[in-house]
Order: C-alpha cells, then structure tokens, then sequence
C-alpha cells in the first residue's frame, strides 16, 4: 500500500494534468493520493473545481482514491482559518498548509496558524518544528508532513523528534511536481527512516496513519 497526500499539477506549479498524474500513480501502485496544487484566494475556486473533476473520472475507472484539494501557501497566517473552511466549502476533500519550510520565505506563524485550524488536514513541511507546535498538532489531529522533497527534508529529522515526543501523527508525501518525484514504497521508507524513525514508527507513519486519515476523511464526507 502506498499513500501520497500533497501532490502538484500544472494548475499551479507541476508538470501533468491531474488525470494524467492520479493515472501515474496507479501505475506506481499507489493506494490513494492528494491533488493538492498551491491555492490562495486568487485560484482557490477554480483549483478545486478543475481538480476535483479528474479526481472524480479517476476513481470512477481506477482502482485508487483520488482527493481534490490545496495546498494554502505563502499566506499571511491571519487569513489561513478563513481560507481553509473556504476551501472545505468549495469542495476541497484535504486541506493541506504549507509549512515554514527552511529553504522559503513562508510567513512566520503560519505553522501555529495551521495547527490550530479544524479544517487543516496536513502541514506540509514545517521546517524545525519546536515540541508546543508538536503538541498542537496532537490535540488538534493535524498531521505533520516528513517530506521526500529536497530542500523541505531538510527538517525532516527535528520534525520525526518533536512528533515522537508530542504523539503527534506523521506521514510521508512526494510534494510531486513531476512523474519522477511520485514515490515507491522502497523511496517512502528511505524518506521515513532518514528522519530517524523506527520501524514500527515506520509502519504507523506509512500505512496506520495514512488510513486513519482516509476514514477522518471519509466521515467528513
């Protein structure tokens, strides 16, 4: 089984349309995936229609849950509640935040805006997240992202630290933006053990938690 929640198409800063990227990841094996492309106010309505609808045909014709949604970025942190239930209201079935990743000049707080939203699903790389926003994350239910992507694993290890100590709930996601980003089971377990976690940590953070966000996800629905 195979999870990726935070993926890129060319509606925002990737290479494939979203059909053409859900299809690459069937054939990568995934099990479910995230249509996640960068949104603010100025996209956010037709990102979501666009995506939704080629996640839709997808799963009509292939084995594999396809979710429409965004990732809110560079936003200033005050505007991150309101444009998240505005996502969840225009159709988004994930909402991912984009973290204060160390290689961008993400607004600060906007970590601490991200994990004290409800309608936040995922913070995307967070950067050297401290234990406090670690400890939000847990009683809130907002997942920390360890991400394959270079540049934002770089803070993959201070991430894994503050989670294990917060009981906070990790996955492992691509942040595809081409085909060859797409992960494998082998590349996802190298990403996870490169941030130090064990093996049972490792099967929690690559298969329990992705399915307990599926089912949240679905009850939603």
């Amino acid at each position: 089984m195979l999870f990726d929640f935070h993926t890129h198409t060319f509606l925002s800063d990737g290479v494939l349309l979203p059909i053409e990227l859900i299809r690459r990841a069937v054939d990568r094996g995934y099990t479910a995936i995230g249509v996640t492309d960068h949104a603010s106010y100025s996209t956010l309505d037709s990102v979501i229609a666009a995506v939704a609808a080629d996640c839709k045909l997808a799963e009509k014709y292939w084995d594999i849950r396809a979710l429409p949604g965004v990732e809110i970025t560079h936003v200033p942190p005050e505007v991150i509640a309101d444009m998240a239930r505005e996502a969840r209201w225009r159709g988004a079935q994930i909402v991912v935040c984009h973290g204060e990743t160390p290689v961008e000049p993400v607004p600060p707080g906007t970590d601490l805006a991200a994990l004290s939203c409800p309608d936040v699903d995922v913070l995307a790389h967070p950067g050297p997240i401290t234990l406090e926003l670690a400890q939000l994350a847990a009683g809130n239910g907002v997942y920390l992202e360890l991400s394959a992507r270079r540049g934002h694993s770089l803070a993959n290890g201070c991430v894994a630290a503050a989670a294990r100590q917060a009981g906070a709930s990790l996955l492992v996601n691509s942040d595809s933006h081409e085909p060859g980003d797409l992960l494998t089971e082998d590349f996802a377990r190298r990403v996870a053990a490169g941030a130090g976690l064990t093996p049972e940590e490792m099967q929690t953070a690559l298969i329990t938690n992705p399915q307990q966000l599926l089912a949240k996800l679905a009850a939603r629905r």
